[in-house]
């Protein structure tokens, strides 16, 4: 593995932990928190963005305007089921979506979630910091590399995960910090 594509992993692993972030609702609308929802159309799972035209009229209201107005019913069950716990209005048209001020004790929740999110990434991080070390060493028996070029870059690798590592909580504070404000 070269240094590029362990951090070209890396990143990947840093940005599904921001995609997770964003899933997490604040107390204000935003059509990303429906992202993680799927709607068993004509037999098959489809993602909620597909199927409809998702906006925000204003800041405590998600509005789904579907394409096919057949798939309203799927869309709102869908939604009614999901672990979002929001309830839809349906006016025949548009489904509607209140999305009410967050409670302290929610919020405290949805930062234990926002905390397991990091910790995902983390572990994704240290998995490939373990692939990396494990080919270097793997070398260095190979006798393909010195101990010396060894030792440079396990550092190099653990540096880099450091650095990720760094990142995400960063991305972390600031999702809490989002979520706390009222």
């Amino acid at each position: 593995m070269s240094n590029k594509e362990i951090e070209s992993s890396m990143r990947k692993s840093v940005e599904a932990v921001q995609r997770n972030f964003n899933t997490i609702r604040t107390g204000r609308a935003n059509p990303s928190l429906l992202d993680r929802i799927t709607v068993e159309y004509y037999g098959a799972d489809s993602p909620l963005k597909s199927l409809a035209t998702i906006s925000t009229p204003d800041s405590q209201t998600i509005a789904i305007q579907p394409f096919d107005l057949g798939s309203l019913a799927l869309i709102e069950k869908a939604i009614a089921t999901s672990d979002l716990g929001f309830t839809p209005n349906n006016d025949g048209k548009v489904i509607r979506i209140n999305v009410p001020p967050l409670t302290e004790e929610r919020r405290k929740e949805f930062c234990k979630i926002a905390s397991k999110y990091a910790e995902e990434g983390k572990v994704s991080l240290r998995n490939i910091r373990r692939d990396a070390i494990e080919k270097i060493k793997k070398q260095e028996k190979a006798a393909e590399i010195s101990e010396d070029q060894s030792r440079d870059e396990q550092e190099n690798v653990q540096k880099q995960t450091n650095k990720f590592i760094t990142e995400i909580d960063k991305h972390l504070q600031e999702k809490e910090s989002e979520i706390l404000k009222v």
